[in-house]
């Protein structure tokens, strides 16, 4: 289990968080599917069995932490909306998947859990966004070699609507309490590769909000 502070309605409170799930391949077109699965297979990454798939990693990656100690220079993040079923009700946040892609070469499940799950602290409620789902932003930027760049940018129309993952992982229409749920990302603007910062947000342009994060990577040495 994970103890988390969260902003709700800009109020803190403290949530139990006792699963986590990375939920991958969840594009709704097939062919934006394919292409993130073109990427990885780019860096040695093995197609996955089915679509979408979800992996079950330690809730004890989960962060709000603004630094990141990652073992070796082969991590990098993504960026993606997160759905949190607390007993206040469903949340949303918005955070990275951030995996170390050489293990991720030789076994996926291991790598999610290779890595910290940053996240922001703000969450906000479903039932607000419920009704113009579809018009939400996601975007990153990374700095790399001194340089910051746009690296993801898209609409969550493109990943299937949360009541879908749900039904999905779960066989029902609500996530247990206690679930985090990375909910999938999107093709990339840059190469795959490491940064030493990243920035995410996800917009909701409708009620004019934004939720914000980023967080620097700290590599730690290999001593053998």
């Amino acid at each position: 289990m994970s103890a988390i502070e969260f902003l709700l309605e800009g109020e803190p409170a403290i949530a139990a968080i006792d699963d986590l799930v990375i939920a991958g391949w969840t594009g709704r077109d097939i062919a934006t599917v394919e292409h993130h699965i073109a990427e990885l297979q780019a860096i040695g990454v093995a197609r996955p069995r089915s679509v979408p798939c979800f992996y079950r990693v330690g809730a004890n990656l989960l962060t709000t932490q603004a630094t990141l100690d990652v073992t070796g220079g082969d991590g990098s993040g993504e960026v993606e909306f997160v759905l949190f079923a607390l007993p206040q009700g469903l949340y949303v946040g918005v955070g990275s998947d951030h995996t170390d892609r050489k293990v991720e070469s030789y076994g996926v499940t291991v790598s999610k859990q290779m890595c910290p799950k940053p996240v922001s602290r703000e969450l906000w409620a479903f039932a607000e966004l419920k009704d113009h789902w579809d018009s939400l932003l996601l975007r990153s930027w990374i700095t790399r070699d001194n340089q910051r760049m746009l690296y993801q940018e898209g609409n969550v129309a493109r990943m299937l609507a949360p009541e879908n993952l749900i039904a999905r992982y779960s066989g029902g229409s609500e996530l247990p309490v206690g679930t985090a749920m990375f909910c999938g990302t999107m093709p990339l603007l840059q190469p795959i590769g490491p940064a030493t910062k990243f920035e995410m947000e996800l917009e909701d342009p409708i009620l004019g909000r934004k939720l914000c994060h980023r967080y620097s990577v700290r590599e730690l040495p290999y001593n053998d």
